[in-house]
């Protein structure tokens, strides 16, 4: 497939075949994926925007930065938001943090709340303190899925503490949450909890 008749698929409206055209751009530099990336954000099926938001994770550039932040911060459909906060991350941890913290607190939805959680939670360059403090933000969800979420983030601090040299003030408070996590009326948020304990 031509570019010319990638952006023709991307432009056409009909997801089946703005999905292969734009899943087609990974093969190629990001100065000729990008402008099409960009294109199929703009189109109205949330499927063509939300693989657009995965594309540019992997074509960094900083007119894909803006774009994803735009999503981010704008799209009406939760998942576009939750790909958007994915491919953040594969930008920039250190840039996207405050953003995604941000939008963890704006967006209610179980989707993209868990999205951020897992970008982040085995990320290596993620600190202990901001691991914490979202994990925190999380217990309070009244979703179980986040809520398991929160335990499997305060599971790896109590693993990582372990590890370190004396006892680190955030692995005992996220001990110490794991522990009260035990008590959830959502058996997966207590299975996680169990799980991060014996961290």
């Amino acid at each position: 497939m031509t570019l010319e008749q990638q952006r023709e698929a991307i432009l056409s409206g009909d997801p089946s075949r703005a999905m292969p055209a734009l899943a087609g751009l990974r093969q190629l530099p990001p100065d000729q994926a990008v402008p099409l990336l960009l294109l199929g954000l703009q189109q109205s099926a949330f499927m063509v925007r939300s693989l657009s938001c995965a594309g540019l994770g992997v074509k960094p550039n900083e007119a894909g930065w803006q774009a994803l932040v735009a999503a981010l911060e704008g799209d009406e459909d939760a998942n576009v938001r939750a790909e958007a906060a994915n491919a953040l991350v594969s930008h920039s941890l250190a840039r996207a943090w405050p953003l995604l913290r941000r939008a963890f607190e704006r967006n209610p939805e179980w989707l993209v709340r868990c999205s951020i959680l897992s970008a982040v939670a085995e990320h290596a360059e993620m600190q202990p303190g901001d691991l914490l403090d979202l994990g925190q933000l999380a217990l309070a969800d009244g979703d179980g899925t986040v809520r398991a979420g929160a335990a499997e983030i305060l599971g790896r601090l109590v693993r990582d503490g372990s590890q370190a040299q004396g006892a680190a003030p955030w692995a005992i408070e996220a001990r110490a949450a794991l522990g009260a996590l035990q008590q959830d009326k959502d058996h997966r948020v207590v299975a996680a909890a169990l799980n991060g304990l014996q961290g």
